[in-house]
């Protein structure tokens, strides 16, 4: 091996090295900040600088989440919830994908929508809700359609935007050995769309989860949703910080699934 190679490998060893650093100095800093937080909100409610009834305290949080892990009750609601999210995810996302799909395939579908996109993208989805519940019933597809509805939108704007966006030159050389539209789809507009669509993946995380937990405050009887209605209606607050814990908890869990579909999908092209 050359002095050039060992240099270049050494390079690459050291590049590789303080990119893991950085990721555990990353990590630590998150963590950090978030031991700092709950200290100060357990003190504070403690010494009575923040009311403890309506801010309720990380301790009673987590003997409450204690509680209801071993009579069963988290897992009853949590499973309710979960499922009308992921529900709601996949199915906007993939009916988005599919959109932005027709409108890149069909210039003339795209100038016809296109005005028609931009307003339901400008509306307050959530908004809808009460018409998507009358319209379908009180039930687990509405909730499930207020989450999809929701990512739809966004999902085939955005998707949309990166399937136009990827370089024609691309197009050009495989249209030049005969390929048809579909196999110019398959072959570049799709894979140089990856990084797109994973950010859209994203954010359509949080975006299901705002509308499964609206279309509970507007309809069900069980879930995580209506646990906070209810800790509202009845003064139990910290009923409603459980509820909000335990939801930032399970987003977080997606979110980092999105991220391991991500870094799959890349050692996978």
């Amino acid at each position: 091996m050359s002095q050039k190679q060992q240099s270049d490998n050494s390079l690459f060893l050291n590049h590789i090295k303080n990119l893991k650093s950085d990721r555990r100095n990353t990590l630590y800093w998150q963590l950090f900040i978030l031991i700092v937080f709950i200290i100060t909100w357990e003190a504070t409610s403690r010494l009575a600088w923040i009311d403890p009834l309506i801010f309720s305290s990380p301790s009673k949080v987590a003997s409450m989440l204690l509680t209801n892990l071993a009579d069963g009750s988290l897992w009853f609601h949590l499973q309710i919830t979960l499922f009308e999210t992921i529900a709601g995810f996949l199915v906007g996302t993939i009916l988005g994908i599919l959109l932005a799909f027709l409108l890149w395939y069909s210039e003339k579908l795209s100038d016809i929508l296109d005005p028609y996109l931009v307003i339901l993208n400008a509306l307050p989805k959530v908004a809808l809700g009460p018409i998507i519940i009358v319209a379908l019933g009180p039930g687990y597809f509405s909730i499930i359609m207020m989450g999809a509805i929701i990512c739809f939108i966004i999902t085939a704007l955005v998707v949309y935007s990166a399937f136009r966006e990827v370089d024609p030159n691309y197009l050009k050389v495989l249209q030049s050995f005969g390929a048809t539209k579909w196999q110019c789809f398959k072959e570049a507009v799709f894979p140089a769309s990856f990084p797109a669509m994973i950010s859209t993946f994203k954010v359509n995380v949080g975006l299901s989860w705002v509308g499964v937990i609206v279309g509970e405050f507007l309809v069900a009887s069980k879930g995580l949703g209506y646990l906070i209605v209810y800790g509202f209606q009845v003064f139990n607050f910290t009923l409603v910080l459980y509820s909000l814990v335990v939801i930032a908890i399970l987003a977080s869990l997606m979110y980092q699934g999105v991220e391991r579909l991500e870094k799959w999908l890349i050692k996978k092209s």
